[in-house]
Formats: C-alpha cells, structure tokens, sequence
C-alpha cells in the first residue's frame, strides 16, 4: 500500500492517470482489497492582456472622472482522464502581483461594490476539455509613477469539489481528482503588460529645465524681505522638457523650517498636485502620469514667512526637479532662489525733562537745591526720560542710544553735571558709566570789585548751550538696548546734578540747555526710508534771580551814596553862585539910581 501511495504521488507530478487500480486478495479468503488511483487533471490557464497600455488616452468613465482602463481575460480548461460531471476550480486574479509581493501600491486596481480592490477572487465549475473565460476591468491609477516596469497579472487555482449529476453505471463512486503540480511553491499562472512610452531617442531620456523666481505678496518690490512686513512668499516656476516624454516627474522644494507651506497654484488645469513630505521638504507632481515631450507647466508655491525669526541672514528655497526618465543634463534640473532676510524698522526716539525751568542765584533759599555730602556747592537735580519706540514693521534687533548734554560754559571750565544714576526700564539693556571726579567745583574770583559790578549792571538776555554747535564741550551718555518688537517702547531714566555754581559766575540771566538725543539701529537692521525722526531735542532754562551779592550791594549803596553827595555838593556852589551873582548885580543898579537922581 505504501508502494502505491508513491506510485500515485509520482502520477501527480508528472500529470498523467496511468496507474492502474489493483486489487489484492489472500489464498482461500473470501475478501479482496481494491486499491483505486485517483485521477490527475491538468488545468490550463490563460491571462489575456493588452500588448501595451496607453495612459494618454482614457478609455473609461467613472461619473464625471476619466480613467484608463482596459480588459484582463482569464480562461482556464482541465485536461485529464475522462471524469464524470464537472470539477470546480477556485481562483484569485492578482493585478501588479510583484508590487503586491513588495508591500507597494499596486498601480492597476479593480472596482467591485464600489471598493477599489487589487485582488479579485472567483469560481468556475467546469467540464472537462471545456475553456471558460471571465473578463475584468482594470483601472490605471491616476497617480501611477512607476512605467517602466511591467505590470503582472497572477492567477493562482486550487481545486474545489468534484460534482457528478445523475446515475454513475458502476456501482463503486467516483474519486475526488488531483492536480497536476506545477514547477514552484503554488499552483499558478503569470502574464505581464507594459505601458506604452513614447520615446524618440534609445533610452528615452528626458530634458527637464527649471526657472523661477521669488516673489514678495502686496506692492513689496524691494530687493530684500522685511521681516515681519512681508507675509507671504510665492515661488514661480515654471518647467519645461526639451526631451522625451518624463515619466513619474515630481519638483521638490526644500525650506526653512520657519516658513510654513500655504497652498499653489497653477496656471492651467495639467494635473499637478502638491503635497508636505515633511515640515521643510515640499513635493509637487507634475503632469501625472507624465509631461509630454516639448511641454511647459507654470507652478506658484505660497509660503507664509509671517514667522520669520531672522536668525538667518537669508531665506533660501533650493529646488529641484526630477523624473524616472533617465537625463544626460543636470545643471538646468536645480534653481537657488533666496532673498537677504533684513529687520526693516522705523525707529523713534521722544524725551522729557523736569523741571523744565529753575531759578538760580544769591537770593534763592538753599533749601531749594540738593547738596552733595561734604560739598558746599548746591545742586538743581534733572530728570530725562527717553523713550525709544520700534514702529515696524520689523522686531528691531537691537539699538544705542546716544544722549548728548551739554557739560561747560566755556572749552576750558569745569564739568557742569553730575550723574547720579541711569536706568534702561525692565533691564532691557545698560547704559555707559560717568563719574564726574569734581562735582563740587566753585571757580575762583579773580575779577575786580568794578568789573563785578560792570558785569551785573550789564548782564545780557539769553545764552544758548548746544551740543550740535561746534567746539562745545558735552556730556555723552551711550546706552545700549536689547530687542523690541513691533510698536514696543523702551524707556531710559537719567536722574542728574546741575552745579549751579557754576551758572553763577555766568553774565547771562537766562541759560538755556538744548539736550540732544539719537537712536541708531543695529547693523542687522534697516531704517524704512522717509520714517520717523531718530533724533530728539530736550530744552531746559536757568534762570538767574538778577540779584547781586551781599557785598555788591554795599558798594552799589556806597557809591550811590558818594554820587549823591558829590551830586548835592554840586548843586550846592551851583546854587551859591547864582544867588552871589544875582547880589552884586542888584548892588550896582541901586548906586547908580541915587548918582542920576
């Protein structure tokens, strides 16, 4: 029995029913064993495809979309030792079978209840040297991008039930039939199809060129972008192919991380499609599922650079187009758009004083002034208050400020003020220390009582200090800030001592201060053209009380005194002269009276 097991297994393979039953029996026994053979069919499979594909021209309609589609055929027919009734074959109809195998996408697909499916599966029950055919429809995805390789059809069978009808003349039932096996794993068939390619030279090659520019949104025509002023970007490509038709044909963008894809747009409806492969890395297809020959596609990518940290000196996009097809020129495949990154600002600088006016001299109380610490001189303190304002449209990197305060009457005087502390608001930067190393400086009287005297009678109106007229000595303050955003102020407090001391020594009875400010924006910034104001102007007035000193006054009394004595005496011979004269002429016209008489 095991020997006619073998025998039957070999029969199998080599696909013939040429085993013969045999029966057994023993001397004398009344019992026979029959050892049946099973037949063996052959079953033949046919997989009938087009030649070639063409995926230029759609073939079918699915509503509104065209498709390409065509026909898959499969027949199958068993051969073998007659049999009764009919055998029943299962199969499954694989479309892109080695994509499949491969985990990928499969490129062809057939639709049944709606779904889109690649592995379709079915019955045929069939009589013995009889073909029986099924066709299918097979649809081309819209996005294929794999035409150079063949698409394979399989169809692997298994046998199903033997069914016999009717009444079989021997009284022994017919045995289920086994199938030939085939070389491989598994019983099956292949056939393969090809797309049609267009091709005019031997290896079909492509020539892609790319060109482009970038574009800023709005009326924004200037050769940088401002930062945080300019939304929008748009990347104009335009490709064409001087080659044969490109197959598979993607353009590839790679970006900042800190600008964020928006949309495209193209100039005709030919089928391109964009989409993110990562945050910075844009593919977009073009012409699925090819670009023909001699063709141009015109492309707008939108990105929104509203983010834009401006840690880079340049917004670069590289790219790139690429295709299956292979391609003798390169150069022309990759284009480097970039446009300088520039913090495009508007900076204004405004300022305060307090007081604005003080008065100074002998007569005022003291009280009123600020004394230092083992100082005799008194002091009027000044408050300023700058205020550095960033209008846009970009975050200013940084600026320094200047602050310019007149500091001597004359070239050679002594220093005026003393700063007592500046302060930048919230620590957004630090300013330049100053130490006046003489505060308390009282120049010496070396003048004569009468030129003090001729000096207040002849005290004139008003004398202007400012550090914009040449050859004046000034106190500057430097201060450096830290970033600001758009319509952010940063304010800067300067608390100082004027010596007013020195003011006194002045012929003038009104000293006007003009102090100056300016603000200058870091190098990585621009100032927009036709702004703001950077600089600023703050004007505070001594004025002198027009009260002399103690010992001035004296000598004011004593000579006044002198004059009016000298002045008395005067009118007083004047006055002896006169009644002297008019005596002595009354005298004569008397005598002469009494000599006529």
């Amino acid at each position: 029995m095991r020997t006619h097991k073998e025998r039957e297994k070999s029969a199998a393979l080599i696909g013939c029913s040429c085993i013969a039953d045999i029966t057994i029996g023993a001397f004398m026994a009344d019992s026979v064993v029959l050892l049946r053979s099973r037949p063996v069919i052959t079953v033949d499979v046919s997989i009938y495809l087009p030649v070639s594909i063409n995926i230029s021209v759609p073939q079918c309609h699915e509503g509104p979309q065209h498709l390409n589609c065509f026909n898959a055929t499969v027949c199958l027919l068993f051969r073998g030792k007659h049999l009764p009734g009919q055998i029943e074959l299962l199969y499954n109809l694989t479309a892109d079978v080695d994509k499949r195998q491969r985990s990928q996408s499969s490129r062809v697909y057939f639709i049944q209840n709606g779904a889109q499916i690649s592995l379709m599966s079915n019955e045929l029950s069939l009589d013995i040297n009889r073909e029986d055919c099924q066709q299918y429809t097979a649809y081309v995805k819209k996005d294929v991008k794999d035409i150079f390789t063949a698409i394979t059809f399989e169809v692997a069978y298994t046998l199903g039930k033997h069914v016999v009808n009717g009444h079989l003349d021997k009284d022994l039932p017919a045995l289920t039939p086994v199938l030939r096996w085939r070389k491989g794993d598994k019983m099956a068939a292949k056939n393969e199809t090809w797309f049609e390619r267009n091709c005019l030279s031997d290896d079909c090659a492509a020539d892609l060129r790319l060109h482009g520019k970038l574009l800023l949104s709005g009326l924004h025509v200037r050769s940088h972008l401002a930062l945080g002023g300019v939304r929008n970007v748009s990347l104009n490509v335009t490709l064409s192919n001087a080659g044969d038709d490109a197959y598979d044909t993607n353009i590839y963008f790679n970006f900042s991380r800190d600008v964020f894809y928006i949309n495209y747009w193209q100039k005709e409806e030919k089928g391109i499609s964009c989409g993110l492969v990562d945050l910075d890395f844009l593919q977009c297809s073009v012409g699925l599922p090819f670009m023909r020959a001699n063709t141009k596609y015109h492309l707008a990518v939108i990105f929104d650079t509203s983010r834009l940290s401006g840690e880079n000196e340049t917004l670069q996009f590289l790219v790139h187009a690429k295709s299956a097809n292979p391609e003798h020129r390169l150069l022309d495949n990759k284009l480097d758009l970039s446009i300088p990154l520039v913090h495009e600002v508007d900076t204004a600088i405004t300022g305060l004083v307090t007081p604005t006016s003080f008065l100074y001299g002998n007569s005022i109380d003291a009280s009123r002034f600020i004394q230092l610490e083992d100082k005799e001189c008194n002091f009027q303190p000044l408050n300023f208050t700058f205020q550095v304002i960033n209008n846009g449209p970009s975050r200013l990197p940084g600026s320094i400020v200047d602050i310019r305060i007149p500091n001597r009457l004359a070239g050679n005087g002594a220093d005026m003020f003393h700063i007592m502390d500046t302060q930048v608001a919230e620590g957004r930067g630090n300013c330049t220390p100053h130490r006046n190393p003489k505060p308390c400086s009282i120049p010496q009287d070396r003048e004569s009582i009468f030129h003090t005297i001729f000096a207040f009678f002849t005290k004139s109106g008003r004398r202007v200090l400012d550090c914009d007229r040449p050859g004046r000595a000034c106190l500057t303050i430097s201060c450096t800030l830290g970033s600001q955003s758009k319509e952010e102020v940063v304010s800067i407090d300067v608390k100082l001592l004027l010596n007013t001391e020195i003011l006194k020594r002045d012929s003038s009875s009104l000293i006007q201060f003009v102090t100056r400010g300016n603000v200058r924006v870091d190098g990585r910034a621009i100032e927009v053209p036709q702004g703001l104001s950077e600089d600023t102007s703050l004007v505070f007035e001594a004025l002198h009380s027009q009260e002399p000193r103690g010992y001035v006054v004296g000598w004011i009394i004593a000579m006044s005194l002198l004059v009016g004595i000298l002045i008395f005496l005067l009118l007083a011979v004047l006055l002896w002269k006169v009644a002297h004269t008019t005596h002595t002429h009354t005298h004569k016209t008397a005598n002469s009276v009494d000599y006529t008489m």
